[in-house]
């Protein structure tokens, strides 16, 4: 992944586990050098957590893949001062970790940019630099909880219940990419670095979507609704003869194609179902309608009937079985990284390569002593 947008770009990563790491890693898949430090003792945590092939962490080599690794402990003066050489030369630094760790360490963006005023030096942390709450660390699930998403998340009537994977980690990094994608558009006009300040929780909160919209503006208390849309119908799994299809028809005119999909164009002209504020108002009464007929064949036989005649629908597949989608095989979102199977990179740019293999996440310290030599600092 040497050639890509961010080919001349130099990222210091001071990351660890998922958001920091996720970000840095698309840097590393859009052509930037990624430089992972870590620890000398103990490296990433990640390293150690399962599944693992041929003894590494899949969780670690997925999100640190293209990267190079070197272990310092900042305490010691000539680690420090390493590290301090290369943000020098770096265009971006990352970093997640708690509060103030890099502060105390003289480390903090302000001693940074003295040093290296170009310097885009982007933070990831649980509730911002900022703010009555900015000291205190938080783990996905409870920046769910905290921001309402587990109220609105799961059947109704469930206790609340958190997305089932850490979305929360994985769009902090991808909002920290974005901000650091400005940042440095922003210094070929003005030559200045800045730093991206990424808050988990406003994060959250900002992809509530209807939920939020509804709290704002006068709207019922968002709660769960299943599989349903807060302003959408028909929008939900439906049962078939051996499985549930999710349906959606966003308009009129979708509705109507559905209908005579269905056989029961009749159905388009009911007074209940004449216009989404009806569809909406008489939803059970419409479901009852949709599965009477959805009943009488298969799953996959109503996908393709759907399909042609432009429903948007879906088998709801396990994970496996949307591995095996020819959709994501086509687009190469199956990729390899030494011996580990993970996701690709959903960025397809005209001029960036795509391969299905990519270089491995690093072991601990493997660049080290190459790094060492081409930093130490000028006595």
């Amino acid at each position: 992944m040497a050639e890509g947008p961010l080919s001349d770009i130099l990222v210091i990563d001071l990351t660890h586990v998922l958001s920091g790491p996720y970000c840095t890693m698309y840097l590393a898949e859009l052509g930037a050098r990624v430089i992972k430090v870590e620890h000398s003792g103990h490296g990433d945590e990640t390293r150690r957590f399962p599944p693992l092939v041929d003894g590494t962490s899949a969780y670690f080599a997925t999100v640190n893949r293209g990267k190079e690794s070197i272990a310092l402990e900042f305490e010691k003066p000539q680690d420090k001062d390493l590290l301090l050489e290369m943000i020098r030369r770096a265009d971006v630094v990352v970093e997640n970790l708690r509060y103030a760790t890099l502060e105390h360490l003289g480390l903090d963006y302000e001693a940074l940019r003295r040093i290296n005023p170009r310097l885009i030096y982007a933070a990831i942390s649980a509730f911002g630099q900022t703010g009555p709450m900015h000291e205190r660390c938080a783990y996905d699930p409870i920046l769910q909880a905290m921001s309402g998403m587990m109220t609105i998340n799961g059947q109704p009537g469930t206790p609340p219940t958190k997305v089932g994977t850490s979305m929360v980690d994985y769009l902090s990094g991808m909002f920290c990419l974005a901000g650091i994608e400005a940042a440095l558009y922003q210094r070929t006009r003005t030559g200045e670095g800045a730093k991206v300040d990424i808050g988990m929780l406003d994060v959250q909160m900002s992809v509530l979507e209807s939920a939020l919209m509804n709290a704002l503006n006068g709207g019922p208390v968002p709660r769960a609704i299943g599989n349903r849309h807060p302003s959408v119908a028909p929008c939900d799994t439906y049962a078939t003869s051996d499985g549930p299809l999710m349906i959606i028809a966003g308009n009129d005119a979708t509705f109507r194609s559905l209908c005579e999909a269905l056989g029961r164009p009749d159905m388009a002209d009911d007074p209940r179902f004449r216009t989404l504020a009806d569809r909406k108002a008489n939803e059970d009464a419409l479901k009852s309608a949709m599965e009477e007929v959805l009943r009488t064949r298969t799953a996959a036989q109503w996908e393709s009937i759907l399909a042609e005649a432009a429903v948007p629908c879906a088998i709801v597949a396990t994970i496996p079985q949307a591995l095996d989608n020819p959709q994501v095989r086509e687009r190469n979102m199956i990729v390899t990284a030494g011996s580990v199977r993970m996701a690709g990179n959903p960025i397809k740019i005209s001029t960036l390569a795509d391969p299905p293999a990519r270089k491995p996440a690093p072991q601990l310290d493997a660049d080290g002593t190459r790094i060492r030599a081409e930093f130490a600092p000028k006595k």
